[in-house]
């Protein structure tokens, strides 16, 4: 018998214009947490795909308990006992809590003798039992869309457990999640373990990694770099081996320069009570203003509201002292305001289309010609700049955005709201879910876009984030702002009491 439960050996896979595996190993030991790290377009993911049979390998061998295995499918993989929950969800949202968790084996009875039909009863019965086994109060019968996203990233972890697996593969699965549901996600994980479940655990985030793992995989340019004890690693070897070299800082050095007061917002009330209200503040020319505040401050509702994306009730938005009226996207862009969206895949990228699609689609009344048709030699010019100014890896322009690493997929946004030249940027969790080298090079941009003396306003829920970035923070709790902080007064502990100031 093995000691290992799965092995992956001399994995390569290839598509049009890339490398992404070359000659990768992994080995899994039952019982314990195997993290995989590795910068965004590492291949991690890749990795993980072809284990689960959604992506064919063009050289390479798995083994299960020491024993040769072809996986033809992700049906394929979970009979074998291996499970995934996605970095990107992708749930059913007309559908039961209960039915997303079957979907495909939805256990069945016999009526009339012969005539096969979806038992309703066991299915949920069981969904019941499994939920309370991993600790989540939800109805079973509840549809999967009226949940948050971190309650379907939830949802998805009891599915991947409903397999019984012996292989369970999480990819980011805490980037969705509040403090307290990534405390239970680790209670979680620690049970599995002591049931002898091997858990590969992809992650940027480096505490979680330090805390959770007994071995760490760090992969590199689709190459395997090495595996190392999780025991006495620190951030500074993990990053080293990531990006192959050293950064010596996480921020880059500060040369905006803030001037007088451009984008204004007086008494912004949403049409929901229970949302955002009375809110009251500014931006300045070339400020990056940061937000701040927990799960359910309203931060991101705001900022749609700002946006033209939720209503209003009340309130007025300011630029240069001029009164600017937003009732939809569209009036927003036409004022010179552009917001990246926090869910990069659920509002931001056109997956099937290509990076020059999405970089221009915002902007095409820009490249018109004779105001009949589009000017691909301008379009494909404005990639060309973009691709260079922001160190855009993609094969060529014409790839689909969808096969590119967060990151870059992140960069593609920016180039995008870039193309109409805004002058407020609103920039929603620019860089959850992408790696410490690209989250660099996006703070490189968003520093340089202050530098040129726009406005920028950035919701992040990284603490050390907003202090490194900001040039000021405001602070929200419950729909309101309880205050702003800046200079010395930039304390976790400062912001952590305002995000706390309940009414």
């Amino acid at each position: 018998m093995s000691e290992y439960t799965l092995e992956m050996r001399g994995v390569s896979k290839s598509f049009p214009g890339v490398k992404a595996l070359d000659n990768v190993q992994l080995k899994l030991k039952p019982g314990k947490v195997h993290a995989l790290m590795g910068e965004n377009g590492a291949g991690k993911s890749t990795l993980m795909k072809c284990m689960f049979g959604i992506y064919t390998m063009d050289e390479g061998e798995i083994y299960i308990d020491g024993e040769k295995a072809e996986i033809h499918n992700p049906m394929d993989a979970l009979n074998k006992g291996i499970a995934m929950v996605h970095q990107e969800l992708q749930p059913i949202p007309a559908r039961t809590i209960g039915e997303n968790i079957y979907l495909g084996r939805y256990p069945m009875k016999k009526v009339l003798g012969f005539i096969k039909v979806v038992d309703h009863q066991k299915m949920y019965e069981d969904t019941a039992a499994l939920l309370e086994r991993v600790h989540m109060n939800f109805d079973p019968k509840q549809k999967e869309g009226e949940l948050s996203v971190s309650q379907m990233q939830s949802v998805e972890i009891a599915k991947a457990i409903s397999a019984n697996c012996r292989v369970l593969i999480l990819d980011e699965p805490t980037s969705s999640l509040t403090q307290n549901e990534v405390d239970a996600l680790f209670r979680i994980v620690n049970e599995l373990k002591e049931e002898g479940v091997a858990i590969v655990y992809i992650s940027h985030k480096m505490d979680e990694i330090l805390k959770i793992s007994d071995e760490v995989t760090i992969m590199r340019d689709g190459k395997y770099i090495g595996t190392w004890d999780a025991k006495g690693l620190t951030n500074d070897f993990i990053i080293t081996k990531m990006v192959g070299r050293e950064l010596s800082n996480l921020y880059p050095q500060r040369n905006n320069k803030p001037g007088e007061t451009v984008f204004e917002v007086k008494d912004f009330t949403s049409i929901n009570p229970k949302s955002f209200r009375d809110v009251t503040f500014g931006v300045k020319e070339g400020e990056i203003l940061g937000v701040a505040g927990l799960v359910g401050a309203q931060r991101t509702e705001l900022m749609e509201g700002l946006f033209g994306i939720r209503s209003h009730t009340k309130g007025q938005i300011l630029y240069k002292g001029k009164e600017i009226h937003v009732n939809r996207p569209k009036d927003a862009i036409d004022q010179g305001i552009a917001m990246l969206t926090e869910d990069r895949r659920g509002s931001g990228i056109l997956g099937v289309l290509s990076v020059a699609d999405n970089i221009s689609v915002a902007s095409l009344k820009k490249y018109l010609k004779h105001n009949l048709y589009i000017d691909d030699s301008k379009v494909e010019q404005l990639v060309k700049d973009n691709v260079e100014k922001m160190n855009i890896k993609t094969p060529s322009s014409k790839t689909q955005i969808q096969s590119l690493s967060g990151g870059n997929q992140q960069k593609v946004l920016v180039g995008r709201w870039l193309a109409n030249d805004p002058e407020v940027l609103i920039l929603d969790e620019p860089t959850r879910g992408i790696d410490v080298g690209a989250k660099y090079e996006i703070y490189c941009i968003i520093e340089e876009l202050a530098r040129e003396g726009r406005a920028v306003i950035m919701i992040s829920s990284e603490m050390d984030e907003l202090i490194g970035m900001s040039d000021r923070i405001m602070v929200m709790c419950d729909g309101r702002v309880t205050g702003f902080v800046e200079g010395e007064d930039m304390t976790q502990e400062k912001i952590m009491s305002l995000a706390t100031q309940f009414e």
